[in-house]
């Protein structure tokens, strides 16, 4: 079985995440795969380079994340040419990782670690979805605290992704992160139970 994990920013996704491998799921991390397709000898890199110029290569040959993203931070059509880019080569390396992983242990759980998940239209890869959800108040103080910013920033950065609400509304499972932890683990604990998972 192999589920899609998603939520919505500051809303503990790598908590459950962690929970799940904890008990024997094997996770695929869209964020790690996108760090990978773009280490230097990758097509995407590339790909990239020749997009967007040199300017954006370090020295090294690896990629500069900060020259990329002031090149397309303000400009959706730059950043759209940059998602064709990036999108088609992290869904088919994790594709090709989960593949693997079912092969090598078809009884056990597959999870994909992405953030955009149904604002990039994968929901239908998988045999469900789980979301991680807390209500949008929550998950705008949670992400105050960790990243140290101000609200207004906390609020762009929300509304970049689909609204909580929203995705929970399509999820086939929700564990609700706005308790204790070991609320949390419980949910998880259910759904693996129910699930009859090894």
């Amino acid at each position: 079985m192999k589920i899609g994990l998603t939520g919505g920013i500051a809303t503990g996704k790598s908590t459950v995440a962690a929970m799940l491998v904890e008990r024997g799921a094997m996770l695929v991390d869209a964020d790690q795969v996108a760090r990978e397709v773009v280490m230097p000898g990758e097509p995407a890199l590339e790909a990239v380079a020749s997009a967007f110029g040199q300017a954006v290569i370090h020295t090294d040959g690896t990629l500069d994340r900060k020259a990329l993203g002031g090149i397309v931070f303000n400009n959706r059509d730059l950043l759209a040419q940059l998602e064709n880019i990036l999108h088609p080569a992290i869904r088919n390396r994790m594709q090709k990782r989960i593949r693997q992983y079912e092969e090598q242990n078809p009884r056990q759980l597959v999870v994909a670690d992405i953030p955009l998940l149904y604002e990039t239209g994968q929901e239908k890869l998988y045999d469900g979805v789980m979301v991680v959800y807390v209500p949008q108040a929550l998950q705008l103080k949670r992400l105050m605290e960790r990243n140290g910013i101000a609200e207004e920033e906390a609020q762009r950065r929300i509304g970049l992704q689909m609204d909580i609400e929203q995705k929970r509304g399509r999820a086939d499972w929700v564990i609700d992160n706005s308790g204790s932890l070991d609320e949390t683990r419980r949910q998880v604990g259910d759904f693996w139970k129910s699930k009859g998972l090894p």
